[in-house]
């Protein structure tokens, strides 16, 4: 989500999602000196437990996304509360299973930017509430997507309970059993941090290094 994800995503959707994805630009995507000890403690930690989507996949995480115009493709484990440095609500990989980095994130509150990891407040960004799915693809394949809570209230359906049926009566789905998966994605505050060695920082928006082998052409659904 890594951010990348989330923010090809939500460029979309800035028109329905008030909250947007807007962070503070007065720092740049390196890290200050009170920063440095997450960063090397993460970076360290996470390339050792994480290497490889499968170790994701083993702790709980699943892929939501395609890869995204970062080259990134994100794994979520849909707790959204990363109590500690050991616990990110999602790892993002490259096509070929690199790990590439990882989001932290606490439930939104507007009265409250995080205070967490010695990370600067102005680090963190909100992302609005949404809902993603997957659908049966060929071949044994899953085709990601996702959709805004303006469009499932328009159909009376609960944007925080998405169902299969759901995605039918949007048109995204011709039957509830092409669904794989559709889930709500809540109001958080986000912060992305890549743990690759990016040498325009860990808090960069996109890594030169990274080059995206399918980049996205957009996404009707929103």
């Amino acid at each position: 989500m890594n951010r990348r994800s989330i923010l090809t995503l939500l460029a979309c959707m800035l028109a329905l999602v008030p909250a947007g994805v807007l962070a503070d630009a007065k720092l740049s995507g390196q890290p200050t000196s009170a920063e440095k000890p997450f960063i090397s403690e993460i970076t360290t930690d996470l390339n050792a437990r994480f290497g490889s989507p499968d170790a994701a996949i083993k702790a709980g995480y699943m892929r939501y996304t395609n890869e995204d115009d970062t080259g990134a493709i994100s794994y979520a484990n849909r707790r959204w509360t990363s109590a500690d440095a050991e616990h990110p609500s999602q790892l993002w990989y490259d096509v070929k299973g690199n790990l590439l980095g990882a989001d932290y994130s606490v439930p939104y509150d507007a009265a409250h930017r995080p205070t967490k990891f010695n990370l600067d407040p102005s680090r963190w960004e909100k992302f609005g509430l949404h809902d993603h799915y997957g659908l049966v693809g060929s071949n044994g394949t899953t085709t990601y997507g996702a959709t805004s809570p303006k469009k499932l209230t328009a159909i009376g359906a609960d944007p925080d309970n998405p169902t299969p049926a759901d995605l039918v009566k949007l048109g995204i789905a011709k039957s509830p059993s092409d669904v794989r998966f559709v889930w709500v994605f809540p109001a958080i505050w986000d912060v992305s941090i890549w743990v690759d060695g990016n040498p325009s920082g860990p808090f960069a928006e996109k890594n030169p290094n990274v080059k995206p082998v399918n980049p996205p052409k957009g996404d009707d659904s929103m």
